[in-house]
């Protein structure tokens, strides 16, 4: 069993230990007067500053939330650590030798603690991924990140190395400097096997991830050849140094930068920190394998010194594609625990900063973040998008989708001019739109995902039953297939998986069920539809056994409400029409309409109303 640190070396650590120092790696500061600083507390959430901290005695405390102590104290409670792991932290910080008082066994090598073994192998196994970089089997590697515009120079300053192809050359050389196996799994940095513990990475091209205070705490991975069969980025799992929800891949670089220019930027891979830093946006993190969460709010907030104070920012990059927008809707759900205004820079083309940098040059990188615009009108935009503005009933959902977002801008100066414009891009009135904003108030805005996607009634769920008929029951569906089309269905999501359905083929010339749906999901053009495609499948009908009457009156229904909306955009344009006084063109849509509306009869007929 391990002795005690000796007395006089705890306290040389105290002595030594700037607790300013320290509690700057984790919390941003500022002068408070006689002599000390105050910061965003880490030990609860709060909106101003309430945590201060006196060098002159080495002590911190907490006004609001009452915690305090001294620099070993602070370092203990923010990392979870034992003493005996607070004081090792500290002591290798400052250089500090320690030394070891002998336990009950008698004389014995001073025994770290577990945390500080696995922090210092994994530096170690950074350091040995930097040097494999330059042998010749890493030529792949090295290609890799020559072809996306990163020179070596740049290889150093974030540490980037290579995992050799073998199964074992870091466990051992991690065991010839002292550590077992156990350690090296519960690290992450090495898998049990039955024949023993083998590298965790191989083949890879390693990014280090610290943590504030620049140690090593996990990696990230990018598979470099086809034969890989893991996936394209393999991350360190959770373990006793690395918590996905609380790190934020290159903080160590962009920490004081963010506290200097009161900015965050968040993009989503390595290479676009890489990318964004050294095109001169230093303020530039990214989340590791996780969506970016509660977790990494706090971490920003009292580093960015989040209060009323200050003019912080904290912008997102996201691909304009649908994960950009679910991923902006996700972030939407965090912005209210800013004080920080919140941003979303979306290049035009859909390059993430990586891309630009190696297409465009760093200027391009930097006139990205430049161009950012609110993240409510990002997700106002992006929400909006999802309905048919030529409807009624689109503009309806869109307006009741939007409505919480409206009612969370926390700017109350901003938030009626943005009833205004969202009221004419959806070309209704402003004052509807506005009642509804009040009413939206008063109830929860922070989670404007389910408001997007509560419309799953009426003709949301007349879409889905549709769906649902012509997965599920093939053979009753018949020649009316052959009337169905996209345009027919309004949530895009429904209109992406009917074209799967249509681009498989006739469902009535398959054999059976199961190699109809099968066709559908080879059409499906990618994951996200094809998991849409096999929940309709399994999601059960109404009825236990749709008969051939049931699904038709269903198809007839979404028919038929086609037609009515056909209707309703025909009057429109004949009203448009009486003020041109074109009697030809009038004469053309009232014969459409009377075609139109002898159709709708007939479909009705079918119907058996909303399903």
């Amino acid at each position: 069993m391990a002795g005690r640190i000796r007395e006089d070396d705890i306290n040389a650590v105290r002595d030594r230990a700037r607790i300013d120092e320290v509690v700057r790696e984790t919390v941003t500061l500022k002068a408070a007067g006689g002599g000390s600083f105050k910061g965003l507390c880490p030990f609860h959430d709060e909106r101003t500053p309430s945590f201060h901290v006196t060098p002159s005695k080495n002590l911190y405390h907490c006004f609001s939330c009452g915690e305090g102590g001294d620099v070993i104290t602070f370092v203990r409670k923010v990392d979870a650590l034992s003493f005996t792991e607070a004081v090792e932290k500290l002591a290798a910080k400052y250089g500090i030798q320690l030394r070891y008082e002998e336990g009950s066994g008698g004389a014995h090598a001073p025994q770290k603690g577990q945390r500080t073994r696995l922090m210092e192998a994994h530096n170690i196994a950074a350091a040995f991924y930097q040097e494999q970089l330059a042998n010749p089997a890493a030529q792949h590697a090295r290609d890799f990140l020559l072809q996306r515009g990163f020179e070596p120079d740049s290889w150093q300053t974030f540490g980037v190395g290579y995992s050799p192809g073998g199964w074992d050359a870091l466990s051992n050389h991690l065991r010839s400097k002292g550590y077992t196996a156990e350690e090296l799994i519960t690290g992450g940095l090495a898998v049990a096997g039955q024949r023993g513990a083998y590298d965790r990475f191989r083949d890879r091209l390693m990014w280090p991830i610290r943590d504030a205070g620049g140690d090593v705490i996990g990696f990230g991975a990018r598979k470099l050849t086809e034969a890989d069969q893991g996936p394209k980025y393999l991350n360190t799992p959770e373990t006793p140094i690395y918590k996905k929800s609380q790190v934020l891949y290159g903080l160590d670089l962009s920490r004081r930068e963010m506290a200097k220019h009161h900015q965050a930027v968040i993009v989503e891979g390595y290479t676009d920190v890489m990318a964004c830093h050294l095109s001169g946006i230093t303020t530039a993190v990214a989340t590791c394998g996780t969506a970016f969460g509660g977790e990494h709010t706090k971490v920003l907030r009292r580093i960015l010194m989040d209060d009323e104070t200050n003019n912080a920012e904290v912008v997102f990059t996201f691909d304009g594609d649908a994960a950009g927008r679910k991923a902006a809707l996700k972030a939407f759900g965090e912005d209210q625990k800013f004080v920080a205004s919140t941003f979303v820079a979306v290049e035009s083309h859909g390059l993430d900063p990586c891309d630009l940098r190696l297409q465009q040059g760093p200027e391009a990188v930097r006139e990205l973040i430049k161009s950012r615009v609110p993240l409510f009108e990002f997700v106002i935009r992006s929400t909006i998008s999802e309905y048919d503005l030529a409807t009624a009933e689109g503009r309806v959902g869109a307006m009741r989708a939007v409505t919480p977002v409206l009612a969370g801008i926390k700017d109350p100066v901003l938030r009626p001019e943005y009833v205004r414009t969202v009221a004419g891009w959806l070309g209704m009135d402003e004052a509807a739109l506005r009642t509804e904003v009040s009413k939206g108030g008063r109830t929860s805005v922070s989670a404007p995902t389910q408001a997007a996607r509560s419309v799953d009634t009426g003709t949301a769920a007349l879409e889905r039953t549709a769906l649902k008929c012509v997965l599920q029951a093939p053979a009753q569906v018949g020649e009316w297939f052959g009337s169905l089309e996209a345009s027919l269905f309004t949530i895009p999501a429904a209109a992406a998986v009917f074209t799967a359905c249509f681009n498989a083929g006739d469902p009535l010339s398959f054999a059976t069920p199961a190699a109809w749906l099968q066709a559908v999901l080879d059409a499906a053009p990618n994951d996200e539809v094809a998991s849409k495609v096999r929940e309709l499948a399994v999601d059960p009908l109404p009825v236990d056994q749709p008969d051939e009457r049931y699904v038709q009156a269903v198809l007839a229904r979404i028919l038929e409400m086609d037609a009515s909306r056909r209707i309703n955009e025909l009057k429109a344009v004949l009203q448009r029409s009486a003020v041109s006084g074109d009697e030809q063109e009038q004469n053309q849509i009232l014969a459409d309409l009377l075609s139109l509306e002898q159709y709708r009869r007939d479909m009705r007929e079918y119907s058996v109303g909303d399903q």
